[in-house]
């Protein structure tokens, strides 16, 4: 028996793995989860690692017994059923629709949340992932301002992933001072650390 050594060479790390005893002459198909990532293009891997951002969020939520609401409804009239399901004291939406933004264009929330006993008029709550270089955090002066004229409850900005620009961080926490619905801005561990004390 020919036993050879394959090598498959991931290029997105540029790292070569060797696989032992695999037959010389067959074709040699190694899956190990990279082949989505390796075709994916930079906005879809952004896009996939928020999402697990805002998972994460979301099970912070429902440890701390919150209920979502309404998961499956257009996301125009999420807001409307959140509002309006007395049911369940502590309760929550993902990708609500809260009106018109400072373009006059459609603005969509992460999370917006009720029930919250320091807030009782509801919270928003922004997941921002940026792992590399790129244009989120170049929209946070945007975002600032939807949140002070457009928002309709205070809100907390969640920024993690190590790719943004150490200035731009700390510019929208000192918009604190001047935005009084922007509450805080928050990485993941300082997030968990409030949620465990607030929520």
């Amino acid at each position: 028996m020919d036993v050879r050594v394959c090598f498959f060479r991931a290029s997105l790390t540029g790292l070569v793995y060797p696989f032992q005893g695999l037959k010389f002459g067959k074709s040699c198909k190694v899956n190990l989860g990279l082949q989505s990532q390796i075709n994916m293009t930079p906005g879809a891997r952004a896009t996939r690692f928020g999402n697990s951002l805002e998972r994460t969020v979301e099970g912070t939520l429902q440890a701390h017994g919150y209920s979502p609401i309404c998961p499956t409804l257009p996301k125009k009239q999420r807001r409307n059923w959140l509002v309006h399901a007395n049911d369940l004291q502590k309760r929550y939406a993902r990708h609500v629709h809260i009106g018109s933004g400072i373009y006059g264009t459609d603005i969509y929330v992460d999370f917006y949340l009720l029930g919250c006993p320091s807030i009782p008029s509801g919270l928003i709550i922004e997941c921002k992932w940026q792992q590399t270089n790129g244009s989120v955090d170049e929209k946070l002066p945007y975002l600032n301002l939807n949140i002070q004229h457009c928002y309709p409850v205070p809100a907390i900005v969640l920024i993690d992933g190590q790719g943004m620009k150490p200035g731009a961080i700390a510019w929208l926490t000192q918009q604190i001072t001047f935005n009084p619905k922007l509450l805080a801005v928050f990485d993941l561990t300082k997030f968990i650390i409030w949620a465990n004390n607030n929520l």
